[in-house]
């Protein structure tokens, strides 16, 4: 029988995720596995909780990760805050704000949709507009747009709402570990992100926080959490203190995100965020000589997620992949109506160095050539 594993070729990761690995978190990956109560796993639960309220710029108790991708940290935010009939706002400008609309509105929320177009932010005058016209629950919105490489003024969104009994939730899947993201100062209440992005550990994790004022409203709901594996009344009790089984833990991950979060607190988060802009802007130079252009203007880009116009002409998926098989380049497609009008191309955590823009840049200048 043969093993396909054996043959997984190296593949350079620019697409919207995953990003490449770096050794140290493929090591720690593979290392001996103890049980989910082991007292020295336990040990390691108390670092990475701490390590991630540094990233994030938080004093949550409750910061945690997620057994599950960056879609069960968002599951698990609305699912535990919003209770059937509450208003929610979703400030929408991209595929995951729709997906928002969508996971609130299972939850039988009454959903609006603040909208902006694709490519461009959410304007913060038009968010206090709405904010001051209705009374909300929740107010949610996405950092970094990965479907438009738009990063949103959440900011400016935070301090509109600071000091009301509104819940802030934001979505930092493609942000964290890439630019800055201070919780706390931003008065967001709920946030959570994924560890295959910026944070360059493979997929499974979903690290999260919830503020005080998010727990008092898990605490206070009037109805009982409608799923079990991600009640966080439930997963706080084996995070926490007394450690009152809930799941099996994904041990080798939590070993994996735990050095990934290291790696990034060796380099210093500033350099880390310095080496995110001086790798997007070597990117922006090289598509600019080759007669491309950037779906979102300037001053809205994120360093991470590169959306590039398609030229006329070009088949976008053929030169896709033609990276794939003659380059061993991955980058992504776009999504709803940007589908086959832009290439979104990653520079995410290890992804993120010169060397591999450079490289990107050369192929794509050979498959445009032969085009």
């Amino acid at each position: 029988m043969k093993n396909l594993l054996e043959n997984i070729e190296e593949i350079l990761l620019m697409g919207p995720g995953p990003s490449c690995v770096p050794p140290q978190v493929y090591a720690a990956l593979s290392r001996k596995t103890l049980g989910h109560l082991d007292p020295y796993f336990l040990d390691i639960m108390e670092e990475l909780k701490e390590m991630l309220r540094r990233i994030m710029n938080t004093k949550n108790n409750l910061t945690i990760p997620i057994s599950g991708t960056g879609s069960a940290g968002m599951e698990a935010c609305f699912v535990n805050l919003v209770e059937p009939g509450d208003r929610v706002l979703i400030i929408t400008n991209g595929v995951f704000g729709m997906r928002m609309q969508d996971v609130a509105g299972r939850l039988g929320a009454k959903v609006d949709a603040l909208e902006f177009a694709w490519g461009t932010p959410a304007v913060p005058e038009a968010v206090e507009k709405k904010i001051r016209q209705d009374s909300y629950k929740i107010v949610a919105v996405v950092h970094a747009e990965t479907s438009t490489g738009v990063k949103n003024p959440v900011a400016e969104i935070g301090a509109l709402l600071k000091g009301s009994d509104t819940i802030y939730l934001v979505d930092t899947v493609t942000s964290l570990g890439g630019i800055e993201v201070m919780m706390d100062d931003w008065n967001i209440d709920a946030l959570y992100s994924g560890t295959q992005k910026c944070l360059s550990c493979p997929p499974g994790l979903a690290p999260l926080s919830f503020s005080d004022k998010a727990m008092a409203k898990l605490n206070g709901r009037k109805t009982k959490v409608p799923n079990w594996y991600l009640d966080m009344t439930l997963i706080a009790n084996y995070w926490g203190k007394n450690r009152v089984y809930h799941h099996t833990a994904p041990v080798n991950m939590i070993y994996g995100l735990y050095e990934a979060l290291f790696v990034i607190l060796e380099e210093k988060p500033d350099k880390v965020f310095r080496r995110h802009r001086e790798s997007h802007l070597a990117l922006v130079d090289g598509l600019k000589n080759l007669g491309l252009k950037m779906l979102v203007d300037e001053p809205y880009r994120l360093p991470m997620l590169n959306a590039v116009c398609v030229p006329d002409g070009v088949d976008e998926l053929a030169l896709r992949r033609r990276l794939r098989s003659e380059f061993k380049i991955e980058i992504g497609a776009g999504l709803g109506p940007l589908a086959g009008k832009i290439w979104r191309v990653g520079l995410m955590g290890h992804t993120s160095r010169k060397e591999n823009v450079a490289r990107f840049v050369a192929a794509l200048q050979e498959v445009l050539r032969k085009k």
